[in-house]
């Protein structure tokens, strides 16, 4: 058998039909750290999806803990912060902690002493206390006054007795008549 021609810039190749040709192919020394890092990766893979804990690798957000199911029945917690109009041209910063119950109010003015805008202390109060008033600073009808009226028409609905209506064919012979309560 002829020996094999070897594709080198030093070596002719043969022109022969019938001879193969043999191609060195170099490896290149990036290919072990590339199986290295596909390695890795897979390891990532396995440990994010078999981990312990209720979280689960198809969670939106994995550094947020799981709300319980009951979440928002307990109430709403923390420090609330909104802005709102204090009049035609101011405008306020509105702070609420629900844990403590107290509403505060910065008034945001602009030309400060650097002339960006600065926060002014404008009220601040407890509400814990309030939410046991029931009739305060109402206009009418106070609360009291509703809850007598709709108590009074309550009665009346109660107390009427069902209406006659003549029947919906209008000019028939016949007199039969329909009774709506309400």
């Amino acid at each position: 058998m002829p020996p094999l021609s070897e594709n080198r810039p030093d070596s002719e190749p043969s022109t022969s039909p019938s001879t193969p040709q043999v191609i060195y192919v170099h490896t290149s020394r990036q290919q072990p750290i590339l199986w290295l890092i596909a390695g890795l990766l897979a390891v990532i893979a396995v440990a994010l999806i078999f981990r312990g804990g209720s979280s689960s690798p198809f969670n939106l957000a994995l550094a947020e803990p799981p709300v319980p199911s009951h979440a928002g029945l307990e109430g709403g917690r923390g420090i609330y912060a909104f802005t709102g109009q204090l009049s035609a041209k101011s405008y306020g910063l509105f702070m609420m902690d629900a844990d403590s119950g107290t509403i505060w109010c910065y008034e945001i003015q602009t030309g400060g002493p650097k002339g960006g805008p600065t926060l002014r202390l404008v009220a601040a109060r407890s509400w814990i206390f309030d939410r046991y008033l029931e009739e305060y600073n109402t206009g009418d009808p106070i609360p009291s006054e509703v809850r007598e009226m709709v108590q009074a028409q309550r009665e009346q609905r109660v107390n009427r007795p069902p209406t006659t209506r003549p029947s919906a064919r209008a000019g028939s012979d016949n007199t039969s008549s329909a009774t709506i309560e309400h």
